[in-house]
């Protein structure tokens, strides 16, 4: 049997029963997806109406390839200044939008790609490029950014600076020169502190929704137009359009290197969601199926002048809270913007601007995390600290090289711990059974002549030579000298030709010391790769055992040595 989309399977499994809560929970769904896809459209440099145009396109698709029954899909605060970052330096100086909305439908087309491709290929792992304290980082630097990118919105103003500490600069100076229009500021304050205040204390009241109604009335009351605030205006009337978009060639470069990153970025989000929501309610999470509705979904909505997307944890949860049981909530959800559409474009004409920037605002403050941040100070300084340069890396540089900079951390944060692993003398503990870190019990017994060390990592050309080094060290330091060094062998996963090289010479420096080096609980596998590079020639099958306690039995047989308690000396 060939291929069958997840939503045929879903639908063929349809309950009647579930009809009425995939009903509710799509109108509910769409009083938060029109004001934060407006939102997030702004945020991304592009008109609002784009943002509608992506939250319709990617539910349906979705609704049809899809696995996940309830995640939801659209415009997101996290790929925002991404895309952002991505399109507005390819726009011509007059801030053309009908080519910005090309260059993000190109953008979306070539997010999809990659992701569509990394799903067929089954590269779900990609998403661990980055680990959790620089994912963390890479928030919290996002977060500052996109709130010092709306401030001059919230204050009815606009400023034309590029990087956080030029925006920063500009708008402090914007203020102090009286831009500020009194009405739009009071208007932005008054938005973000009712949504805050509603998520907050009644969390099941849709606080966007009421913060647009209220915002809609006090605009036409008190004219807020009229005092200088800003109006988002009539949206097109009509179905999205299908487009296929034309840009440059030299354009081209620029906007592959934005879609990797964004891509990498919604990716890690889209696995994080499906995760979380799938265990809550019991389903199997598929990685690489998940990968290709997105990457699908994301391709639909660049053939229809939308621009890249994610998933929403957010709204996501809004449809699982509203009783959703299938994507037919968010069909419903999509059926319901384009009735909007076509009978009621004028309907946020007198939303203010700055109720949009509250929106993006109070979702920027859900990216931060600082309780983690402050989790990782107590728990493990060096993790803190990568979360640190990630976050200084997207406030400095930019969200674009901020997450190559965080991908890059993450990458050298694991090549750090292989190249320089924990490694330690083992001893014994009367009372407890095997060897044990004599740095966590210091008066562990030894058997003199003997040192038993563990290196807890693969043997690699990276680490080989410290792996020698520490063994070196140790043998010299060691009071009375040893005779023979014990290597519990079981953490080392894999040993490569350079490494094997160099095993070599360090049975060559120990033997000039009369020091003899043996191996137990060498992996299977490893031992093969040994003989393999030819190191039986000098290292005898007498040589490796089984288990730790049967080189040590050897050992007290051929030497006669007693257990002996730790000296003050260091004796091992």
């Amino acid at each position: 049997m060939g291929w069958v989309p997840p939503g045929t399977q879903t639908l063929r499994g349809y309950r009647r029963a579930w009809l009425l809560k995939d009903v509710v929970a799509g109108i509910v769904l769409t009083t938060l997806l029109v004001p934060q896809g407006m939102a997030y459209a702004e945020l991304a440099g592009l008109p609002p109406i784009t943002g509608l145009y992506t939250s319709v396109l990617c539910l349906l698709a979705y609704a049809v390839l899809g696995p996940s029954r309830i995640l939801v899909l659209g415009p997101d605060s996290s790929l925002g200044p991404m895309i952002a970052g991505t399109v507005l330096p390819l726009v011509a100086s007059d801030g053309d939008p009908e080519r910005a909305v090309a260059l993000a439908s190109v953008l979306a087309l070539m997010v999809g790609g990659i992701i569509l491709l990394a799903g067929v290929a089954r590269l779900g792992f990609i998403a661990d490029l980055i680990s959790k304290p620089t994912m963390i980082g890479y928030m919290n630097g996002l977060a500052l950014t996109i709130l010092v990118g709306q401030l001059p919105k919230l204050f009815g103003f606009s400023t034309d600076a590029d990087g956080i500490v030029a925006e920063a600069d500009a708008f402090v100076r914007a203020v102090a020169d009286g831009k500020t229009v009194p009405a739009a500021v009071t208007v932005g304050l008054c938005c973000v502190a009712l949504i805050l205040l509603l998520q907050r204390f009644l969390p099941k009241v849709p606080a966007v929704l009421v913060m647009v109604v209220l915002a809609i009335t006090a605009s036409v009351v008190l004219d807020l137009a009229g005092h200088g605030v800003r109006m988002v205006g009539r949206l097109p009337e009509g179905l999205p359009p299908f487009t296929l978009p034309h840009v440059g060639r030299d354009d081209l470069g620029p906007l592959f290197a934005g879609a990797l990153g964004i891509a990498l970025v919604s990716l890690a989000d889209a696995i994080s969601n499906a995760t979380a929501f799938a265990s809550r309610s019991g389903q199997e999470v598929r990685g690489n199926d998940e990968m290709i509705a997105i990457g699908g979904a994301n391709i639909a909505v660049g053939l229809f002048q939308g621009f890249p997307l994610s998933t929403s944890g957010s709204r996501t949860a809004v449809a699982e809270r509203a009783g959703a049981k299938t994507q037919l909530a968010g069909v419903v959800g999509a059926a319901l913007i384009l009735l909007m559409l076509v009978l009621l474009p004028g309907l946020f004409r007198n939303l203010p601007q700055p109720a949009l920037a509250a929106v993006v605002i109070t979702a920027s403050l859900s990216l931060a995390d600082l309780p983690a941040t402050r989790r990782l100070w107590r728990q493990r300084k060096a993790e803190f600290w990568l979360t640190i340069a990630a976050f200084l890396g997207v406030a400095l540089f930019g969200v674009l090289p901020g997450i190559g900079i965080a991908v890059g951390l993450s990458i050298l944060n694991v090549f750090r711990r292989a190249w320089w692993p924990y490694s330690t003398v083992l001893g014994r503990v009367p009372g407890l059974e095997g060897y044990h870190d004599v740095r966590s019990h210091p008066t562990a017994e030894h058997l003199p002549g003997l040192v038993i060390l563990r290196f807890d990592a693969p043997l690699f050309f990276a680490n080989a030579k410290s792996f020698r080094d520490e063994v070196l060290r140790t043998v010299r330091t060691t009071t009375p000298p040893p005779r023979e060094v014990l290597l519990a062998a079981e953490p080392m996963t894999d040993v490569d030709t350079t490494a094997a090289d160099i095993l070599e010479e360090l049975d060559a420096a120990l033997q000039e010391r009369g020091v003899r080096l043996v191996f137990a609980e060498l992996k299977d596998p490893v031992r093969r790769k040994i003989e393999r590079y030819g190191l039986t020639r000098t290292f005898d099958p007498e040589r490796f055992h089984p288990t730790v306690e049967g080189a040590v039995a050897v050992f007290r047989a051929e030497s006669g040595a007693h257990w002996a308690a730790a000296h003050d000396d260091g004796a091992q």
